[in-house]
């Protein structure tokens, strides 16, 4: 990550992490940021580039415990084109997946690590597969495991649109 700051250039997604220990947790899980900049103790903005996908958590909780646990697989879209609104990303994105309930985030967060083990960056892989991992955790049915050869599949069709 570089010292640029994300008003430095136009187009740039920016995304609030916060770290309130016991409280509030934003991170994320994965994705390659170009900016990481210190706003106080607790947060920090990081920035993110067009076509650029990551994984962002939010978690709080209450004297009671946990009240919000959400997972955002976003990928960042190119100046003027649609989005969604996502809280604390700025402008928003493409939602590829969008899961709440600490259930759901576990089973994405079993899909990201299932996809480590094989080697794959998780902001790399066919982002049709978070879109359909996405609608299978909402009908609540089993996934299909990304595989390697849905990756060379993927990487075919990603030089054939280039």
């Amino acid at each position: 990550m570089t010292g640029m700051d994300a008003s430095d250039a136009p187009g740039l997604t920016t995304v609030e992490l916060t770290y309130i220990e016991k409280r509030v947790e934003h991170w994320l899980r994965f994705g390659q940021s170009v900016s990481d900049k210190v706003l106080d103790k607790r947060r920090r903005l990081v920035a993110f580039t067009p076509g650029s996908v990551f994984g962002f958590i939010r978690w709080t909780a209450n004297d009671y415990g946990t009240v919000v646990s959400c997972f955002d697989i976003v990928r960042v879209v190119e100046r003027g084109a649609a989005f969604q609104t996502v809280p604390f990303v700025r402008p928003g994105g493409e939602l590829l997946l969008d899961v709440s309930g600490w259930p759901k985030v576990r089973r994405v967060l079993e899909e990201i690590d299932a996809i480590e083990e094989l080697g794959l960056h998780p902001a790399e892989i066919c982002p049709d597969h978070w879109r359909i991992l996405n609608g299978r955790i909402a009908a609540n049915v089993a996934s299909r495991p990304y595989t390697l050869a849905m990756h060379k599949a993927w990487i075919a069709r990603k030089r054939l649109l280039s």
